[in-house]
Formats: structure tokens, sequence, C-alpha cells
């Protein structure tokens, strides 16, 4: 097994990439004149940055060390959520995203302000920044800790951690969204080049693909799963996976905060596309190294282990270390967007709306000091996550709970032009009060357990219903004041070449993701 100690050229490529980094984002932060600027990066951002800063922000290092852990205790049905989420990304790039570009807003809550109204827009911003804080800033630091305690075994996890969001911090609070999404490029890169190197050694020293097929258990290597199975029943693929990357997807600000920098609705469409394209890659070179540690390390006693071990025990002198710059890659990317995001939120939808007089290069300080505070509360929170069983079901079940409403709320929103306040404030009432009942149900009752990925679609139903009966209850919104934020096709692309037109991009994607499911279903 690993010893835990890393040869000096990997101690220096590790603190040569920090240093990068940082180096890179405080460059970055002289450019920021306004909020526009620090918030959005100017709205000028092309698609490669675009793609890859969804990318970096989704393939966290809880992400990595989740997949891999989730693929050794139950199986490869965790990439469900990736090729589900490819598809999602496609219906985003397609029928959402325009819209949102259309409107112009800062942030998501802004957006439902002017569709339903400010009790909505507080609702969305209060959770938004929940998650963002709780389930994404302290996942990152909680995972990059696992990780530095196999290097640093003395060291307390509270001082990993700290130490982690302090050379985050550093250049994410400086340069704003512009620094995040430049720096996710690189970091994207990166992350995805060192999850290969894993992969290869993972496979070389189990004997091969073959040998891994051959080795693993049948139903670990199955996508498509029996109703009863723990990890990703099929019920639960085609009810709760798609809704749980709805929310993700769609209506999170940490996500689409990166395709509202785009510098025009083309170029988002294709950053959310390419973004598609590049999840084709997670079961090859993130959840099948977990299989093939079934081989390896049978006996593993926390499956969040699995990454970790691969990475110390496999690569070389060198090669650790920059399998190492990868896994950090993915953790400050993750973290820096949600720090970007939070900032935003507080920023613009609480602070401005307070005190709308406000100059822009004045929001621009309170979304830095913002920004620490912020960091501060997800470094005091991070060591709680040990408590749970794993670290990415940690993430999926909270999202099932609170998920469906919001997905309710922006597909009504943009598709039905009927929804109004009033369907709003009942959609989101009765799916609070449905997700209470079933999150409380089991500990009270003992009677309803249900598997998580069943509580989203049920909070799903009676939010929908709810949005349809206090809508069609009450008179309907003005058509002219809301016609902005409903869908509208994009218009055709002209002369362009064929290969542009995101239509087509869409079909090859989802003709490749069509060939894996069937491969390992």
């Amino acid at each position: 097994m690993f010893s835990g100690k890393l040869a000096t050229i990997d101690i220096l490529i590790v603190g040569a990439y920090l240093l990068a980094m940082m180096a890179l984002g405080l460059a970055l932060a002289r450019g920021n004149r306004n909020q526009e600027d620090f918030f959005l990066a100017g709205r000028s951002m092309g698609w490669p940055f675009v793609g890859f800063s969804l990318l970096a922000t989704n393939f966290s290092s809880s992400g990595l060390i989740g997949f891999a852990g989730d693929a050794y205790a139950t199986g490869i049905s965790v990439y469900n959520y990736e090729w589900t989420g490819a598809l999602v990304l496609i219906v985003f790039a397609l029928f959402i995203l325009p819209s949102l570009l259309r409107a112009r807003v800062y942030t998501l809550p802004e957006f439902l302000e002017r569709r339903y109204s400010r009790a909505i827009r507080l609702y969305l911003a209060v959770l938004s920044l929940f998650l963002a804080v709780i389930v994404g800033a302290a996942s990152m630091l909680y995972a990059g800790s696992l990780v530095l305690t196999m290097i640093f075994p003395g060291v307390p996890a509270w001082t990993l951690i700290a130490g982690l969001g302090a050379v985050t911090g550093i250049y994410a609070i400086s340069g704003g969204l512009r620094a995040v999404m430049i720096t996710d490029l690189v970091q994207g890169i990166l992350l995805m080049g060192a999850s290969l190197l894993i992969t290869i050694f993972a496979f070389e020293a189990a004997g091969g693909w073959q040998a891994v097929m051959e080795a693993a258990p049948p139903e670990k290597l199955s996508l498509i799963r029996p109703a009863d199975d723990p990890g990703v029943p099929w019920t639960g693929l085609v009810t709760g996976v798609p809704l749980l990357g709805l929310y993700y997807w769609t209506t999170n600000q940490t996500v689409v905060q990166r395709a509202l920098a785009a510098k025009s609705i083309e170029h988002g469409q294709w950053g959310a596309l390419f973004c598609a394209f590049l999840k084709l890659f997670p079961l090859f070179i993130m959840v099948l190294p977990g299989t093939a540690a079934l081989i390896l390390y049978p006996d593993l006693p926390r499956a969040d282990l699995v990454y970790p071990t691969l990475m110390f025990d496999l690569l070389p002198a060198g090669l650790l270390g920059l399998a190492l710059a990868g896994f950090l890659a993915a953790l400050m990317s993750s973290l820096d967007s949600n720090l970007s995001s939070s900032a935003t939120l507080v920023t613009m939808d609480f602070v401005r709306l307070r005190w709308p007089e406000l100059s822009g290069r004045a929001l621009l300080r309170i979304g830095r000091v913002t920004s620490v505070i912020l960091l501060l509360f997800a470094i005091w929170w991070a060591p709680q996550i040990a408590r749970f069983d794993s670290l990415f079901k940690y993430f999926q079940m909270i999202m099932s709970y609170a998920a469906a409403p919001v997905v309710v709320l922006f597909l009504a929103g943009i598709f039905w032009p009927r929804a109004n306040r009033a369907g709003a404030a009942a959609a989101v009432v009765s799916g609070l009060a449905v997700a209470a009942i079933l999150f409380l149900a089991p500990e009270v009752t003992g009677v309803i357990d249900w598997h998580f990925l069943m509580v989203g679609p049920a909070v799903f139903v009676v939010s929908a219903i709810a949005m349809v009966a206090g809508s069609l209850a009450t008179p309907p919104p003005d058509r002219a004041m809301i016609a902005p934020l409903l869908y509208a096709p994009v218009a055709s692309r002209g002369a362009g070449p064929r290969w542009q037109d995101p239509r087509l991009q869409a079909v090859g994607i989802v003709a490749v993701l069509v060939a894996i499911v069937i491969a390992f279903r």
C-alpha cells in the first residue's frame, strides 16, 4: 500500500501548479472594473471557456472520489448521472439557455422574480446559497482533506481544509468569474489527463481491460439495474436521475453562471454542448477505475478511499505529482465556482435589492468580502460530512429533497405562459411540505422509506399539480411583461457550416450516448 509520502519531484509539480493558478488569478483581477466584470466576466467568454468551466465545476474532487467509490461499492450505475446529465445539457442548450441569455440576468433568482415575484426570488436565492456552501464548497474541501491526510497523516483534517480553502480563495476572491473560468480551462484539461493516467495504471495493475471485465461481478458492470438496487435502480434512473440533472444543469446558479457569461447565445449553446460531449468520457476514466479496484483492493474499509488509494499506490514519482495536481484542479475549480456563485447571490439578490443605489465598484467590494465570509463557513462545516456513508450520496440525497420545486418553477416559467405567482407559491409550499414528510417519515413512522431517487419525482408531481391548480385558479400574468422570458426558437444560423448547428451537434452526442448505454446495459 501507499506510504503517503511524496517524492521531491511530486512536491515541486504540485507547488508549481498551485503558484501558477494563484498568479494567473491575481493577474486577471486587474480586469475587474464593475459588478458585471466580477460576477459575469463581462459577458465575454467564448465557447471553449464556457464548456471547460462547466466541466471543471461538475467534475469536482468529491465527484472523482464519489464516482470511483460508488463503482467500487455498488457498481458503474453511478455513471447514469453522467450520461443523463449530457442529455439534460442538450435540453438546456437548445431550449432553456436562450431565454436566460436574452433576459440578461445576473442570477437565476433574478429571472424568477421577473417571471413570478420577489418572494420566489428570495426563496431560490436562500436555497441556492445553502446548497452552494453546505453541499458544494464544503464537500469539495472535505474530499480534498481525504487525500491530503494520506500525505500529512499527523495533521488534523480541519487544518488541511483551511489550507485548501485559503489557496483557492486567493485567486477566486480577487479575480472574479473571469479568473475562475480561465483557470477552469487549465484545470479541466489537467483533471481529465490525471484521471486518464490513473485509469491506465489501474487497469494495467489489474491485468488489463479483459481481466477486469471478467473478474468484476456482472451486476457491477451494468447501467440498468433492478428496482431494488441500492445504487441507481431503473425506477430512479427514469425519474429521479433526470430530475436531479435538470436541477443541476438548468437551475443551479453555480453551474449556469458560466453559461450566463457567454458572449452570445451561440457561444453559450456550443459551450454547453461541448461539456455534454466531454461527459461521454467519465465512465472510462473516472468510474471504471473503481471497478478495477475491486480486484486490486477487495477489502478497503471505506469506498471513498478508492480514488486516493489508486493514485498513491500505483503512480510513480512525477506522475503522482501530475495526478495530485489534477485532483487539486478538480477541487479548486469546483470550490472557486461555488464561491463565485455564492458571492453573486448574496450581492445581487440581497444587497443590491436592499441598497439599489450602490455603485458597481461598491458591489464588487461587497462580493469579495462575501466570498471570504462564505468560505470561512464552508471550512467550518466541511468536517461534519464525515458522518455520511458516501460523499456522492451526501450530495445527491440533499439535492433530491430540494430540487423538485425549483425545476417546476423554471419549466413552467419558460414553457407555460399561464404560470403565475400564485401557482409558483403553491408549488413551493406544497413541494416543501411533501419533502419534509418524506424526509421525516422513516424516522418518525418507520413506514415510508423510499430510495432517495424516488423522493424527487414524488415532490415534483405534487409541486407540478399545485403549480397548475394555483395558476388556473387566479388571473393570468401580463403576457407582454413575461414574453421576453418565455421559450422562443433561436433564429436560423444561415450560411454557417453545418457542423456548427447546435441541433446537429446534439444528434451526434445522443448517438454516442445510446451506444454506450447499450454496451453496458
